[in-house]
Parts: C-alpha cells; structure tokens; sequence
C-alpha cells in the first residue's frame, strides 16, 4: 500500500469522524432547541397556572375577610340581643311592681271608700253565684259612682244613672 493510499484513507476517515461530529453536534442542537421549546411550553402553562391560583387565593382571602365580618356582625347582633332582653326584663319588672303598686293603691282607695261592698257584704245567690249584691239594694251589685272589682279583683266603675 502506498503512502497515497495510506493518507487518503486517513483524511476519509478524518471526514468520516468530522461529518459524523457534525451531525451530532446537529442532532444535539435540535434535540436541545426542542427541550427549550418545551421548557417554555411548560413555563407558560405554569404562568397561566399561577395566575389562576392567585386570583383563587385573592377569592379565598375575600371569602375569608366576609366570614369574619358576617361572624362579627351575628356577635354584635347576640350581644345587642342580649342587652335588649336585658332591657325587656327591666321593662318586665318594672311593669310587675307597678302593677303590684297600683294594687296596694286601688285595695287602700277600697279601704277608704265607705261605698265600696266588704268581702262580708257579698252573699251568693243560686242564680249569680259570684255576684255582687248592691247594700243599697238595687240588685246588681252596682250603684251609680261606686266601684266594684270584677273576677281579676280589678275595680269596675258603673256610671249608671238609678
């Protein structure tokens, strides 16, 4: 084999080995340029992604913020509830001693009143059982301007004229 032979086998071979290189070097860029193309396929889904978690987050935090004022609203609504029953039972007791008050009065008014009938003054008959009976007599347990109480024990003026 000759020299020429020789050299001409090592610059094919040479070239070989280059063209070779160079499609792998090609091979790789493309291989590379396609995973860049997915990086950013990928970066974008996950920007459009996040934005989405982000607007879910900013419903959440709202969401959160009315729970805690609706919260606030029902404890100021029990609270004034409960200063309003306060209120009522005030109201309520005041009502029952002015009532008791009132009694004292109306059975001291009886008291005073020669006109107004005694408990022993008072005689059941068969018919009106519970009726009162007139010491004046006129029947009905009433005469004009006297007072008498009904089954409450409440007084009931009569502005009859005889």
């Amino acid at each position: 084999m000759s020299t020429n032979t020789v050299v001409w086998i090592v610059i094919a071979a040479v070239v070989a080995l280059l063209v070779i290189a160079a499609l792998a070097m090609l091979a790789r860029k493309r291989r590379n340029q396609h995973r860049h193309l997915e990086a950013q396929r990928i970066r974008e889904e996950v920007q459009e992604h996040h934005q989405h978690v982000e607007k879910r987050d900013l419903v959440a935090q709202q969401t959160e913020a009315k729970a805690r004022a609706a919260e606030a609203e029902a404890e100021a609504k029990a609270a004034e509830a409960a200063r309003l029953r306060n209120v009522a039972s005030t109201h309520r007791d005041a009502v029952t001693t002015s009532r008791q008050e009132l009694d004292e009065r109306r059975k001291l008014a009886d008291e005073l009143d020669p006109h107004t009938p005694k408990a022993e003054d008072m005689q059941p008959d068969a018919q009106g059982a519970g009726k009162h009976e007139d010491p004046y007599g006129g029947g009905q347990g009433v005469v004009q301007g006297q007072t008498v109480t009904d089954q409450h024990g409440h007084p009931v003026t009569d502005h009859r004229t005889r």
